[in-house]
C-alpha cells in the first residue's frame, strides 16, 4: 500500500509540474567574456600579432579550435545544458570567429546568428551579441562609439528585437568597459565616460517609452557600487518595489560574496559581469518579467579550478601559455518568464 500512495505522489508531482510548464514560457540569456578568442591570422588593420604561430601565444588553429569547442561547451551548460535564446560575448576579434563559433562547434544545432562590427579597439577586440533567430528576431542594431582621447575602446553594442513565441520586444545592450589596467582610479574616467554613452541612450529609449524591457549585460570592468555604474548610470542597488523608467542592478546580491562571482582577483571573487534591467521587467508579473532569483552564476565544476582560497575560473590563459582551459570569467545567467494566458 505504501509503495502505491508513494509511486501515486511522484505521478502528482510530475503533473504539476507539466501543468506549471505549460503554463510558463522561459527565456535564457546569457553574459560571457570568453577571454581572447582570436583566430590564428594576423590582421594588418590591428594589433594582433600576439596571436599567430610566430607571436607570444604562438597561436595555432589547433588551439584555436579546441578553444573554440571550450567556448561551446561552456556556453550550453551555462544555458543549462540548452541553447540560450540570447548571449552577449565580450573578447572576441571579429565575424570570422563568431562564424566558426555558430557553424563548426556543438552550437551548430541552434541556429544561431549574430550581431557584431569591428569596433576601434587597437587590438580588435569586439562585442558580439549571438541570438537563437528560430526563437527571436532582430529589428534593429546599432554600435555606440565610446570617445576616448588616449585609445581607442570597444563600441556598445544594442539590438531591438521580438521574442517570437510571446511577441514581448527586448532592447539589449552589450558592454565591455575599458579595462583597470594602469590603477583602479587611474582608468576610472574612461568608464565613467562609456557609462555616459549607455545611459543617453537609454534615456532615449525611456523617452519614448518608460515601460521598455531593457537588457544591459556585458563586463563593466566595475563592481555594482562603483561610481560609473550608481551614479553615472543610475543602476539601483536596493529597492522594494521596482518602478517603470529606472535601472535595477540584479547582480548587486553578489556584492561580497566571497564564495562565488563571475571574475577573480587576487584571491577574491568580485561581479565584474552584470544584468541591469528596466524597472518594468522586474514589476510587470502579469507579462513578461524576471526577479532576482532568476539570475545566476554558472558554477559547472568543469569551469573551475582549485586554488589558494578554494576554486577560481579555469581560464585559458596563464601569460602566453595555452592553459587549455576556458575564460578567466564565468557565464552569468538571467531567465526571463511569461505567463501562457
Amino acid at each position: 500500500m505504501m509503495k502505491f500512495v508513494s509511486f501515486a505522489c511522484l505521478l502528482l508531482l510530475f503533473y504539476v509540474s507539466d501543468l506549471h510548464a505549460e503554463e510558463e514560457v522561459s527565456f535564457r540569456i546569457v553574459s560571457y567574456n570568453i577571454e581572447n578568442l582570436f583566430d590564428w591570422m594576423d590582421d594588418p588593420k590591428t594589433d594582433d600579432d600576439a596571436f599567430t604561430e610566430q607571436g607570444d601565444y604562438q597561436w595555432t588553429e589547433k588551439k584555436f579550435r579546441r578553444k573554440l569547442s571550450h567556448i561551446a561547451k561552456a556556453l550550453v551548460a551555462a544555458g543549462g545544458w540548452q541553447t540560450p535564446v540570447v548571449i552577449g560575448l565580450c573578447e572576441v576579434e571579429n565575424a570570422f570567429v563568431l562564424n566558426e563559433l555558430t557553424s563548426n562547434t556543438e552550437l551548430k544545432y541552434a541556429g544561431y546568428q549574430f550581431v557584431h562590427r569591428d569596433s576601434p579597439d587597437l587590438r580588435g577586440v569586439d562585442v558580439a551579441l549571438l541570438y537563437d533567430a528560430r526563437r527571436f528576431q532582430v529589428l534593429k542594431q546599432r554600435f555606440f562609439p565610446v570617445p576616448l582621447e588616449e585609445r581607442p575602446t570597444r563600441d556598445i553594442l544594442y539590438a531591438q528585437g521580438v521574442l517570437k513565441e510571446t511577441g514581448d520586444t527586448l532592447h539589449l545592450f552589450v558592454n565591455h568597459w575599458p579595462s583597470r589596467y594602469g590603477g583602479e582610479l587611474e582608468s576610472e574616467p574612461k568608464r565613467i565616460k562609456a557609462a555616459q554613452v549607455l545611459r543617453r541612450a537609454v534615456d532615449s529609449l525611456f523617452l519614448r517609452n518608460d515601460k521598455a524591457n531593457i537588457i544591459i549585460m556585458g563586463d563593466f570592468n566595475e563592481y555594482t557600487s562603483n561610481e560609473s555604474i550608481t551614479r553615472v548610470l543610475g543602476a539601483k542597488n536596493q529597492w522594494k518595489v521596482a518602478e517603470p523608467g529606472i535601472l535595477y542592478n540584479t547582480c548587486f546580491q553578489y556584492d561580497g560574496n566571497e564564495s562565488i562571482g563571475s571574475h577573480k582577483f587576487e584571491g577574491r571573487w568580485g561581479m565584474l559581469d552584470q544584468f541591469i534591467l528596466s524597472g518594468h521587467l522586474l514589476s510587470n508579473k502579469e507579462g513578461l518579467h524576471t526577479e532576482l532569483s532568476k539570475v545566476s552564476i554558472c558554477q559547472e565544476p568543469f569551469l573551475l579550478k582549485p586554488d589558494r582560497t578554494g576554486f577560481a575560473p579555469k581560464r585559458a590563459f596563464l601569460g602566453c601559455l595555452f592553459a587549455y582551459g576556458f575564460s578567466d570569467h564565468l557565464p552569468i545567467c538571467i531567465d526571463l518568464v511569461k505567463n501562457k494566458k
